[in-house]
């Protein structure tokens, strides 16, 4: 079996990026279509469009409305033919990142990924997560090249709200457990070839970094500084994270996340990256993890003020047909959670659900911990 590492052709992280875009969009493109949502543009999209424009650039500008689905993707797909775009920016969170690699890949045409925010790894990689227009996931899509450019301005970052870097270090947090439980079990990544040694470094380097900056940064976020630490963060959420998930592997953290937008409530609240959280440490659970390394686990994600109880999740009143529903979508046969080193039953992950529950309260007992 090949092994494939996948990777953005450039990546670019520092204070005011936003500035620099035209010299970057420029070698990429002369005519560029802008997708973001009314409030990102507010954020961030205007001053680029701005800046692409004084570079020459012309710019088509494009609302994004809300869901990365198939006929979002089809109607933005319709604009930039129509405008004859040659790079596409996606510009904001996942979903809209998502959306426009999907019509990169329609048009064959440039891509740029702009965050404005460390939440995902969407940036980097090279698939898409379809959604309906409801937020129920629907499936993958994969392309045959990653991003051709990331531009990630840390001013702008260190301005969004500290709940979407927190989301951002779980959704990072889960890359090497995942991918340790890939390397244990021998199995494929997305694309389905071999993981890279590369990518499972990268991935375990993810981790150690987390572990070390995580709560200095946080603080910084809340101050809306740029420090060391929050610039380590943010490449480990973005770069390290993307690639280390595309070129390492998936298992069940993120499967379980996938379970949990099958049922309806106020779950839905809640980001792409709390979701994982309790995933991963679900995995935790499955794969009978030393006490220690759930503590440590536990600990950080305590600090950061993750949801780790089911009354965190908004499950705390969930029937046991809500657990079922969860496991069974969750454990479908295209899932990652199949890539575990053993076969994972619906009722073995119902357990694993409610275990994470019950070993967060014993560590907050046994520490003195006290919910704020």
């Amino acid at each position: 079996m090949e092994r494939i590492f996948l990777s953005p052709s450039r990546y670019v992280q520092g204070k005011d990026v936003i500035k620099k875009a035209g010299t970057y969009i420029g070698k990429l493109g002369s005519h560029a279509l802008v997708l973001a949502d009314k409030l990102v543009w507010q954020i961030a999209g205007n001053n680029l469009a701005k800046t692409l424009e004084q570079s020459h650039i012309q710019v088509e500008k494009v609302v994004f409305n809300g869901e990365c689905s198939n006929s979002e993707i089809e109607r933005v797909t319709k604009l930039s033919k129509k405008a004859n775009s040659n790079v596409i920016i996606g510009v904001g969170g996942g979903k809209t990142m998502d959306a426009a690699k999907a019509v990169a890949n329609n048009l064959n045409i440039m891509l740029t990924t702009f965050p404005t925010t460390a939440s995902t790894d969407a940036p980097t990689s090279a698939v898409s997560v379809i959604y309906t227009d409801k937020g129920t996931v629907e499936s993958y899509r994969f392309y045959n090249r990653n991003p051709d450019l990331v531009l990630v301005d840390t001013r702008i970052i260190a301005n969004a709200p500290p709940r979407f870097l927190v989301s951002g270090i779980a959704d990072a947090l889960a890359t090497w457990v995942e991918a340790r439980a890939v390397k244990q079990s021998c199995s494929r990544i997305l694309i389905g070839s071999a993981p890279t040694i590369a990518g499972q470094a990268i991935a375990e380097k993810a981790e150690q970094i987390l572990f070390a900056h995580s709560v200095q940064a946080l603080e910084a976020n809340k101050n809306k500084l740029v420090t060391p630490a929050f610039e380590s963060v943010v490449e480990a959420n973005t770069l390290l994270s993307g690639v280390g998930f595309e070129a390492g592997g998936l298992a069940a953290a993120h499967s379980i996340h996938n379970g949990f937008t099958a049922i309806d409530g106020d779950i839905h609240h809640l980001t792409h990256g709390e979701k994982v959280a309790y995933g991963t440490i679900a995995q935790l659970v499955l794969e009978n993890r030393s006490l220690n390394e759930l503590d440590r686990y536990i600990q950080l994600y305590l600090q950061l003020g993750l949801p780790v109880t089911l009354k965190d999740i908004h499950l705390e009143n969930a029937t046991d047909g809500d657990f079922n529903k969860i496991a069974e979508v969750a454990t479908a046969e295209h899932e990652t959670i199949h890539n575990m080193p053993f076969k994972v039953e619906p009722e073995d992950l119902v357990m694993a659900l409610k275990g994470v529950d019950a070993y967060v309260k014993n560590y907050k007992k046994r520490h003195g911990w006290k919910d704020e």
